[in-house]
């Protein structure tokens, strides 16, 4: 089993702003807009370095969506930034009919998604989002999972064309993945490999799935590790693979499990390859206010509770 160790932990959202700032130097036709939030966005190098490039939109997202679809009539590329509640739940009338419906090259970029938003609570936080957007036709769909692989997603979805959802947190976490990597849109990353149990995980819950298989490995079994940064469109080839090899699956998510990552590994073995699937996400609940420790810690977004659904689903097999 590969050991993943860490030297620092950064925000996703750092990534992001790692990433346009980068893409601010290299694509002259890059947009970057605000609703009021380029400070939490991490767009402040992206301003300095390109102030003519930058449009802020005050508190008005439904706006930003319909300006960030005419920037794409001129040949820009857009990336709308704002809280992933206010950049989805909010604003998905204008998402639907003004960006998938007429596939623009529009990237909806979302911070401070899930629980680990923390203190300001349910208001703020959605656990909706990867589903809402997943169910558009012509949306990408992608939920890194660390501040590395941010930067890096950040830099692949300006070279593709087409509606794009990049979804990133507020909390610092270990950054594990390398600096130098490739992101491939639509491609699994092989975390680990075994041969009793596959775990898909996405996200803030790859981490915990890296430590849930460590546990796994002093135990004696062995977790097929998958990341899927990429909610759309999926790697079925991968889950299949994996679950052909393990015969039982866990999922894991910082998502409500209704519509989410678990939804669509359930639908690709439903349909190609039935095998037993336990989940771990959020049980059709709103979130609350608290540290994101203490949140992850009661609604089970752990390793722990990795390892206890690990052993729910191969006693099923």
């Amino acid at each position: 089993m590969k050991k993943y160790e860490y030297t620092d932990k950064k925000d996703t959202r750092s990534g992001f702003g790692a990433g346009i700032a980068e893409l601010g130097r290299s694509n002259p036709n890059v947009i970057a807009l605000t609703a009021d939030l380029a400070g939490s966005l991490k767009l402040e190098t992206f301003i300095k370095e390109n102030p003519d490039r930058f449009v802020q939109c005050g508190i008005a997202e439904a706006n930003m969506i319909g300006v960030s679809a005419g920037l794409t009539i001129g040949g820009k590329i857009p990336f709308a930034t704002t809280f992933a509640n206010f950049g989805t739940g909010r604003v998905y009338d204008q998402i639907r009919q003004s960006v998938a419906y007429s596939n623009k090259n529009v990237k909806i970029c979302a911070s401070h998604a899930g629980l680990t938003l923390g203190e300001d609570g349910a208001t703020h936080q959605i656990l909706e989002d990867l589903g809402m957007m997943k169910a558009l036709p012509n949306m990408t769909v992608i939920n890194p999972c660390d501040y590395n692989q941010t930067k890096a997603a950040t830099l692949a979805i300006a070279e593709h064309v087409g509606p794009v959802y990049l979804r990133f947190g507020r909390p610092v976490i270990p950054v594990f993945t390398p600096a130098d990597q490739k992101f491939e849109i639509g491609k699994a990353w092989t975390v680990n490999e075994g041969k009793d149990v596959s775990i898909f995980c996405t996200g803030h819950l790859v981490w915990e799935a890296i430590k849930a298989g460590e546990i796994l490995s002093e135990q004696g079994i062995e977790a097929d590790i998958i990341n899927i940064h990429t909610i759309k469109p999926l790697d079925e080839e991968a889950i299949l693979a994996s679950v052909k090899k393990t015969g039982c699956a866990v999922s894991a998510e910082e998502h409500m499990l209704n519509n989410g990552l678990g939804d669509s590994v359930a639908q690709v073995l439903a349909r190609n390859y039935p095998a037993p699937l336990e989940y771990v996400g959020v049980h059709d609940t709103f979130g609350e206010s608290g540290t994101p420790d203490q949140l992850m810690q009661k609604y089970g977004l752990t390793a722990d509770k990795i390892v206890q659904q690990v052993k729910k689903v191969m006693a099923r097999k």
